[in-house]
Protein backbone atom coordinates (compact mmCIF):
# COMPACT_ATOMS: atom_id res chain seq x y z
CA UNK A 1 0.00 0.00 0.00
CA UNK A 2 1.65 3.49 -0.91
CA UNK A 3 0.17 5.97 1.21
CA UNK A 4 2.58 9.01 -0.24
CA UNK A 5 4.55 9.52 -3.50
CA UNK A 6 8.05 9.96 -2.82
CA UNK A 7 9.94 12.32 -5.06
CA UNK A 8 12.96 11.28 -7.06
CA UNK A 9 15.03 14.27 -5.32
CA UNK A 10 13.79 15.17 -1.75
CA UNK A 11 16.68 17.59 -1.42
CA UNK A 12 15.31 19.98 -3.85
CA UNK A 13 13.35 21.25 -0.41
CA UNK A 14 16.38 22.82 0.84
CA UNK A 15 18.59 25.85 0.46
CA UNK A 16 21.05 25.44 -2.37
CA UNK A 17 23.22 27.04 -0.01
CA UNK A 18 22.78 24.30 2.71
CA UNK A 19 23.80 20.93 3.00
CA UNK A 20 20.69 19.40 1.06
CA UNK A 21 22.04 15.66 1.32
CA UNK A 22 21.06 16.11 5.11
CA UNK A 23 17.43 17.67 4.44
CA UNK A 24 17.16 15.23 1.81
CA UNK A 25 18.02 11.81 3.96
CA UNK A 26 16.03 13.39 6.69
CA UNK A 27 13.12 13.32 4.17
CA UNK A 28 13.40 10.02 2.93
CA UNK A 29 13.91 8.77 6.88
CA UNK A 30 10.71 10.33 7.76
CA UNK A 31 8.55 9.35 4.55
CA UNK A 32 9.57 6.03 5.70
CA UNK A 33 8.23 6.71 9.29
CA UNK A 34 4.97 7.69 8.02
CA UNK A 35 4.90 5.19 5.60
CA UNK A 36 5.26 2.71 8.58
CA UNK A 37 2.34 4.69 11.12
CA UNK A 38 -0.01 4.71 8.24
CA UNK A 39 0.06 1.55 7.74
CA UNK A 40 -0.22 0.61 11.37
CA UNK A 41 -3.31 3.08 11.38
CA UNK A 42 -4.84 0.98 8.49
CA UNK A 43 -5.56 -1.45 11.41
CA UNK A 44 -8.10 0.57 12.71
CA UNK A 45 -9.39 2.22 9.66
CA UNK A 46 -7.18 4.76 8.44
CA UNK A 47 -7.83 5.56 4.82
CA UNK A 48 -11.14 3.98 4.67
CA UNK A 49 -13.46 6.38 6.50
CA UNK A 50 -16.79 7.18 5.23
CA UNK A 51 -16.20 10.86 5.95
CA UNK A 52 -13.50 12.93 8.29
CA UNK A 53 -13.43 16.13 9.55
CA UNK A 54 -11.19 18.52 11.96
CA UNK A 55 -12.86 20.69 14.27
CA UNK A 56 -9.79 23.52 14.56
CA UNK A 57 -11.40 25.08 18.13
CA UNK A 58 -11.78 22.06 19.62
CA UNK A 59 -8.26 20.75 17.62
CA UNK A 60 -9.99 16.80 17.36
CA UNK A 61 -9.77 14.95 13.94
CA UNK A 62 -12.85 12.69 13.67
CA UNK A 63 -13.45 9.76 11.54
CA UNK A 64 -16.76 8.09 10.75
CA UNK A 65 -16.95 4.56 9.94
CA UNK A 66 -20.48 2.70 9.21
CA UNK A 67 -20.07 1.03 12.78
CA UNK A 68 -17.78 3.38 14.99
CA UNK A 69 -16.19 6.88 15.04
CA UNK A 70 -12.75 7.32 15.72
CA UNK A 71 -11.02 10.41 17.36
CA UNK A 72 -7.91 11.85 17.83
CA UNK A 73 -5.98 15.75 19.08
CA UNK A 74 -4.79 17.28 15.94
CA UNK A 75 -2.40 19.96 14.23
CA UNK A 76 -2.31 21.17 10.99
CA UNK A 77 1.15 21.37 9.16
CA UNK A 78 0.20 22.88 6.35
CA UNK A 79 -1.95 23.20 2.97
CA UNK A 80 -1.28 22.31 -0.84
CA UNK A 81 -3.20 24.56 -3.32
CA UNK A 82 -2.65 22.78 -6.85
CA UNK A 83 -4.11 25.79 -8.75
CA UNK A 84 -1.84 28.05 -7.72
CA UNK A 85 0.90 25.58 -7.02
CA UNK A 86 1.85 26.60 -3.76
CA UNK A 87 2.24 25.38 -0.75
CA UNK A 88 1.61 27.00 2.63
CA UNK A 89 3.05 26.47 6.39
CA UNK A 90 0.25 26.33 8.86
CA UNK A 91 2.19 28.90 10.97
CA UNK A 92 1.38 31.42 7.74
CA UNK A 93 -2.01 30.43 7.49
CA UNK A 94 -4.34 33.04 8.48
CA UNK A 95 -7.37 30.60 8.37
CA UNK A 96 -5.53 28.61 10.48
CA UNK A 97 -5.89 29.20 14.22
CA UNK A 98 -2.74 29.03 16.46
CA UNK A 99 -3.34 26.61 18.54
CA UNK A 100 -3.50 24.20 15.34
CA UNK A 101 -0.22 25.45 13.98
CA UNK A 102 1.96 24.49 17.14
CA UNK A 103 3.98 21.34 15.25
CA UNK A 104 4.18 23.45 11.74
CA UNK A 105 6.54 26.20 14.01
CA UNK A 106 7.70 23.49 15.39
CA UNK A 107 9.23 22.20 12.01
CA UNK A 108 10.12 26.21 10.99
CA UNK A 109 12.01 26.67 14.09
CA UNK A 110 13.94 23.55 13.14
CA UNK A 111 14.84 24.27 9.79
CA UNK A 112 15.66 27.68 10.28
CA UNK A 113 18.23 26.72 13.34
CA UNK A 114 20.03 24.29 10.76
CA UNK A 115 20.48 26.28 7.80
CA UNK A 116 17.68 25.41 6.14
CA UNK A 117 15.74 27.87 4.09
CA UNK A 118 13.15 26.53 2.57
CA UNK A 119 11.18 24.66 4.58
CA UNK A 120 11.36 27.78 7.06
CA UNK A 121 9.83 29.76 3.86
CA UNK A 122 6.02 30.89 4.43
CA UNK A 123 4.90 29.76 0.88
CA UNK A 124 6.42 27.57 -1.54
CA UNK A 125 6.27 27.28 -5.17
CA UNK A 126 5.21 23.86 -5.17
CA UNK A 127 4.06 20.92 -8.39
CA UNK A 128 2.08 18.09 -7.51
CA UNK A 129 5.45 16.16 -6.83
CA UNK A 130 7.10 18.40 -5.10
CA UNK A 131 4.11 19.05 -2.64
CA UNK A 132 3.84 15.08 -2.23
CA UNK A 133 7.42 15.28 -0.72
CA UNK A 134 6.58 18.27 1.51
CA UNK A 135 3.32 16.94 2.78
CA UNK A 136 4.19 14.15 4.65
CA UNK A 137 1.89 14.49 6.40
CA UNK A 138 -0.38 17.37 6.22
CA UNK A 139 -2.22 16.79 9.29
CA UNK A 140 -0.87 15.05 12.23
CA UNK A 141 -2.34 13.37 14.77
CA UNK A 142 -1.97 11.73 18.42
CA UNK A 143 -3.72 8.41 20.09
CA UNK A 144 -6.99 7.50 18.28
CA UNK A 145 -10.26 6.68 20.50
CA UNK A 146 -12.32 4.56 18.85
CA UNK A 147 -15.86 4.41 20.02
CA UNK A 148 -18.32 1.92 18.88
CA UNK A 149 -22.18 2.08 18.22
CA UNK A 150 -22.61 0.63 22.29
CA UNK A 151 -20.25 3.15 23.21
CA UNK A 152 -17.33 0.97 23.95
CA UNK A 153 -14.15 2.73 23.32
CA UNK A 154 -10.32 1.52 23.13
CA UNK A 155 -7.52 3.77 22.51
CA UNK A 156 -5.17 3.25 19.49
CA UNK A 157 -1.66 4.69 20.00
CA UNK A 158 1.93 4.07 18.15
CA UNK A 159 5.41 4.91 20.25
CA UNK A 160 7.50 6.04 18.02
CA UNK A 161 10.64 6.55 20.77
Amino acid sequence: MGWFKRSAKPEAVASTETDQSDLGTLLLQGEDMIEQLALAHASWGLGSADRWGLDQRSGVVTWTFPDRTATAQAQILASYNPSAQSWLWAWANQSILTEMSRDARVVRDWAAAHGHAGPAEAQIAADDEKAATLSIPIITFGPVTLTDQDGATSTFGIDIN
